[in-house]
């Protein structure tokens, strides 16, 4: 969703950081580009205004009280870091779970938000951690907003409270009251309630809204709002704020293509925090807003504190301890260990989006966008058409092995050629590090490298030529 707004940052600190000594021309210069290239990302006027006029206070400030020697470029880059983590709303904020009870949270926000999905999301991410959460369907409006609540519970295994059949029909309030009661008797630790949104900002919604907050008093208020609804953004929260009040915002959508402006307008605006995020289309894309870590991705930093957290999850403690002991007792590195690295891999979601967390990822936007997914799926197969031997000794594989290979795995051999020939250069690249040296080329399988690069055999030095020509004549078999 950066990407623009990335690529017109780094442009700016790259002519920054190419001065020797920085003036305040040169500062106020770069604070035009970032004023052009946080309008056209759709971020609010006053936003941008008082953003930009802060950046220019404090790196003039700053040029006056820098030592010589010190990286004024640098300097200048850290100012900027800490005025958009602040816009984004300093620090990540979690949810304040009730003293007694169930915890109640409840989701506004205009139709098409995505406030059904994200509930289940929400409900997902609290269970995952030993919570047991409830969904109450109080969106009665909708048509087939209940039927959609209730698959969506199903697919997660979250419990679904829904007496009524919604498309007009049963009062959101009693049922939204109801479900509290509901959850109190059965135990449940959290009751996130669903709410009706209009396709636009109108009394009616705003009324059903405020209602069922007074008869729930929910523990959270969460503004649900698209990421891709640009300068709308500000509109529609001021209006949610005022008549119904809200405690924190979940953005969605935040994988599309729109300029990201809704994400650095709405917290400064409303004051009120971004506490999550919907990333994809999976139960599993959605996570706790960081604004360190989105105004690092901005800079061009990457997101390696969310790539390393993603990589924990996938990786379960045995295998990782496996490999550490492999890795320092000196055992090569097998085709058996990368299948299972594969298929952690597999849990950590698109590749295309862990690329982009990495720093500079701006700069590779064309291969990250031109990544094939697919290539995982199909190194898995053919390695899963290996035997155990296979696996363990790739040096077996003769020619009438790799044509089996291929056969059961459906591709050709050449491809299995390509996995073994890539695989054998990250076993070499494994030896390197392990004996301290420095490896000369990080692609290794291909995957956190560039994609589908195979490997390029070295080339054969030439000999050097004899002088004489009848020797020389000798030499190359005349």
């Amino acid at each position: 969703m950066f990407e623009s707004l990335t690529s017109r940052f780094s442009s700016a600190f790259s002519s920054l950081r190419s001065r020797g000594k920085i003036s305040n021309a040169d500062i106020y210069a770069t604070c035009a580009e970032i004023r052009q290239a946080l309008l056209e990302s759709d971020v609010a006027l006053s936003v941008v205004e008082n953003f930009v006029e802060q950046i220019r206070e404090k790196s003039v400030a700053a040029l006056l009280t820098l030592q010589s020697g010190v990286n004024q470029g640098q300097a200048i880059f850290e100012i900027v870091n800490a005025a958009l983590i602040e816009i984004l709303g300093g620090k990540a904020r979690r949810v304040r779970f009730a003293k007694n009870p169930p915890t109640v949270i409840m989701l506004a926000g205009l139709q098409g938000a995505g406030k059904t999905t994200l509930a289940g999301k929400l409900a997902k991410f609290y269970a995952d951690q030993g919570n047991t959460p409830l969904l109450v369907a109080s969106d009665l409006q909708r048509p087939n907003a209940v039927t959609q609540l209730q698959v969506v519970g199903e697919s997660i295994g979250v419990p679904v409270f829904a007496p009524e059949p919604g498309n007009g029909v049963g009062d959101p309030v009693k049922v939204a009251k109801n479900g509290i009661e509901f959850a109190k008797s059965k135990l449940y630790n959290m009751v996130i309630v669903d709410t009706a949104g209009r396709l636009g900002i109108d009394k009616e919604l705003m009324k059903q809204a405020s209602d069922i907050r007074d008869a729930v008093n929910p523990d959270e208020i969460l503004f649900v709002v698209d990421a891709m609804i640009g300068q709308d953004a500000v509109k529609t929260s001021q209006a949610f704020l005022d008549g119904v009040g809200f405690d924190g915002v979940v953005l969605t959508k935040l994988d599309g293509d729109a300029r990201g402006g809704a994400a650095l307008s709405i917290a400064s605006i409303t004051k009120r925090p971004i506490m999550f995020v919907s990333t994809g289309e999976k139960f599993s894309d959605f996570d706790i807003f960081y604004p360190d870590r989105m105004a690092s991705r901005i800079l061009g930093m990457g997101d390696i504190a969310t790539l390393a957290e993603q990589a924990k999850k996938a990786f379960d403690g045995d295998t990782t301890a496996k490999l550490e002991a492999k890795f320092t007792s000196g055992e090569d590195f097998t085709l058996e260990d990368f299948l299972e690295q594969l298929q952690a891999m597999s849990k950590m979601g698109s590749m295309s989006k862990l690329l982009g967390m990495l720093p500079g990822a701006g700069a590779m936007k064309k291969q990250i966008e031109n990544f094939d997914e697919g290539e995982i799926v199909r190194i898995k197969s053919i390695v899963q058409s290996m035997t155990p031997t296979e696996r363990g000794d790739p040096k077996v594989l003769n020619g009438s092995r790799r044509a089996r290979i291929a056969l059961g795995s459906g591709r050709k051999t050449s491809d299995v050629n390509n996995v073994v020939d890539r695989f054998t250069a990250a076993q070499k690249m494994m030896k390197q590090v392990r004996n301290g040296g420095m490896p000369q080329g990080m692609g290794g399988m291909g995957l956190p490298a560039m994609p589908n690069a195979p490997i390029k055999s070295a080339a054969p030095k030439k000999k050097s030529r004899s002088g004489n020509p009848a020797k020389r004549a000798l030499e190359e078999g005349r």
